[in-house]
């Protein structure tokens, strides 16, 4: 049995399906995460009533994936996800199944899945169902598509990746079978998204053991369809642990010498990840023929500063190291942020020197933001002021 599982509202649910005799039972990753001691969520529930008979039980809820069973039931604050038992039928396009079919049997459910590590199931007393091996999977610490592996990666070939980031994330080793099921099916991957592809890397590069994941990905070749994969493993390797995705992105860009935006690109990174790899390229190049100026800690997010780093120590160890703690105390202690923390604007200025506004004024507040930098003159407008009509005098 396993106590204190699942949510009060979740249990209401279950407790509502089985009172009009359907079955109703906790299931997905909160089974898995649990018996792992990790801390679970989304609650998701699987049950032997069709979508239409869900909603004729509950009087709100939400049409999220109805065409394939799943029904949101809002319920005492939270939101629970409620999906049919089924099966699927073929996959032509190796993404999606053409058709789902709507089964009594939670058997034929849990078989459709992926792995047995995810094919686990809780009852709302606390019972166990666990009809694959999930759990000795679990402790053994492996990962076992079920059933016949190829088939599990014909129906989706996502999973192949969601193989390899589980590998990272939870430290674990692929199953023999399973591996050479990837090595004949990875030229499927062409098939799938890079949108997907691209959500399994970023949760690969937080994971607990990205370099497992690295390590599995060559061995299987899915390195070679992978889009943008670096050739040279152990550089690769060496750009790990990461402590966010961005960071991840830019030791694959580093470690295969690739350009910020062909990675962009290749994987349709956010805007924000476009900027931050940009920002990582820029100041490598930097870096690499000098040492960190007062414009970097100025110019570049600390993320960005400590990144680039991390990376330069690790992929490029002649250059000269710089302490992390001395590279914060460096951005913490710069006198102004932006131009716009400037204790003067273009009409102090055109007050100042008597002279009519134009383009002169924007080329002398570029010249004090340079001097405030360099501490030539302090962030006070008197200073400034002394400072300007020194230079602007000097200069005309």
């Amino acid at each position: 049995m396993i106590e204190q599982f699942g949510t009060p509202a979740g249990k209401k649910v279950i407790a509502a399906l089985e009172k009009e005799g359907y079955e109703a039972v906790f299931v997905g990753g909160a089974v898995r995460d649990f018996l792992l001691g990790k801390p679970a969520k989304d609650f998701d529930i699987a049950t032997s009533a069709e979508p239409t008979e869900v909603k004729a039980v509950f009087p709100n809820t939400v049409d999220v994936g109805i065409a394939h069973g799943t029904v949101l039931v809002l319920l005492d604050g939270e939101a629970i996800e409620v999906t049919t038992y089924r099966t699927e039928g073929t996959y032509t396009d190796h993404r999606r199944p053409d058709d789902v079919q709507f089964v009594r049997s939670l058997q034929e459910d849990l078989a459709r899945r992926d792995f047995t590590i995810n094919a686990l199931a809780v009852t709302r007393e606390g019972e166990l169902i666990d009809l694959f091996g999930g759990k000795d999977d679990l402790q053994q610490g492996v990962i076992r598509a079920i059933g016949e592996a190829t088939e599990r990666f014909d129906e989706d070939a996502l999973r192949m990746v969601r193989a390899i980031r589980f590998s990272s994330v939870l430290d674990f080793t692929i199953e023999d079978d399973t591996c050479e099921a990837i090595k004949e099916k990875r030229a499927l991957l062409r098939h799938i998204a890079i949108e997907r592809i691209k959500a399994e890397m970023d949760k690969l590069f937080t994971g607990t053991n990205p370099v497992k994941a690295f390590r599995y990905a060559a061995d299987t070749g899915l390195s070679k369809v992978l889009p943008l994969f670096p050739e040279d493993g152990a550089a690769l390797a060496r750009t790990a642990p990461y402590e966010t995705a961005s960071e991840g992105w830019a030791g694959l860009m580093a470690a295969g010498k690739f350009g910020s935006s062909e990675v962009a690109r290749a994987y349709k990174l956010s805007n924000r990840e476009k900027q931050f790899l940009h920002d990582v390229e820029e100041l490598m190049e930097k870096r690499a023929f000098r040492p960190y100026a007062v414009e970097d800690f100025y110019t570049y997010a600390m993320e960005v500063l400590l990144v680039c780093e991390k990376l330069l120590r690790k992929l490029a160890p002649g250059i000269e190291p710089t302490s992390f703690d001395e590279m914060e105390r460096r951005h913490r202690e710069l006198p102004i942020r932006s131009k716009a923390d400037l204790a003067v604007r273009g009409s102090d200025l055109i007050g100042w020197a008597g002279v009519k506004g134009g383009k002169w004024t924007g080329d002398w507040i570029q010249k004090i933001e340079s001097a405030v930098l360099h501490r030539k003159c302090t962030n006070d407008p008197d200073d400034i002021k002394g400072w300007f009509l020194n230079e602007f005098n000097r200069e005309e």
